[in-house]
């Protein structure tokens, strides 16, 4: 099972994030942010669809875990 990323590392890695933002979007701000990999893999692992606002986010990042 692959590491989740603190959830204070990931909202730091989408700072600026126009939502609503869908997961192309939220992975492409959270590379141009420089996030490690560790947070591009969990961005990776979320549902394809639209996501309303940070908790959102991280709520499907502790899901797919």
């Amino acid at each position: 099972m692959a590491e989740a990323p603190n959830p204070i590392q990931l909202q730091k890695h989408l700072k600026g994030v126009d939502y609503p933002a869908g997961k192309s979007d939220l992975i492409q701000t959270a590379r141009d942010q420089g996030a490690d990999d560790t947070v591009i893999g969990a961005l990776e692992k979320i549902p394809d669809r639209e996501y309303d606002g940070p908790n959102a986010v991280s709520k499907a990042v502790t899901e797919v875990r």
